[in-house]
Formats: structure tokens, C-alpha cells, sequence
């Protein structure tokens, strides 16, 4: 028996006037930086031993392939206003 989990994050961030909105060549949204570099804003997991205790990211390649393989579907999308000071 298993469980759907949906999980929403939304983030709103005030980000440098010359990052601008691409798409890779598979038609996937991502942030292209002030160096030429570019971002995709994504989950990333996680975990800690308990939940008062430190939480990382050092997660083993087998616990990340299987927590990828339960995701059935993500949505990322990307808006850029021009922000008036």
C-alpha cells in the first residue's frame, strides 16, 4: 500500500535586474545568472538523524535514485516582474 504525497513550494525572491528566464534545449524553464551561468530551482532533499538535530543534504546516490524514482511529476515555473524602487 503506498501513499500520494504533494508537496507545493513557492518562492518569491528579489533577484539581480540581469537574470533573465531560458530554456534548455528539451524545453525546460531555468534562471540565466549575471555570469552566464544558469540555475534550475528544484527540490533538494533533506535529512537528519533527529529534529532537533543538524539536517543535510548527505544523502547516498541509492536513497536519491530511489526517493527521484517515487516523484510522478514535477512543476517548476519561472515569472519575472520588474520591480519598481
Amino acid at each position: 500500500m503506498s501513499k500520494k504525497l504533494r508537496v507545493n513550494i513557492e518562492l518569491d525572491m528579489t533577484v539581480p535586474d540581469d537574470w533573465q528566464i531560458a530554456e534548455t534545449d528539451d524545453g525546460i524553464g531555468v534562471l540565466k545568472l549575471s555570469d552566464g551561468r544558469f540555475l534550475d530551482l528544484t527540490f533538494e532533499p533533506m535529512v537528519a538523524a533527529d529534529l532537533g538535530g543538524a539536517w543535510s543534504n548527505d544523502v547516498s546516490e541509492e536513497f536519491m535514485n530511489d526517493l527521484l524514482d517515487m516523484v510522478d511529476a514535477e512543476s517548476v515555473s519561472y515569472e519575472l516582474k520588474q520591480v519598481l524602487n
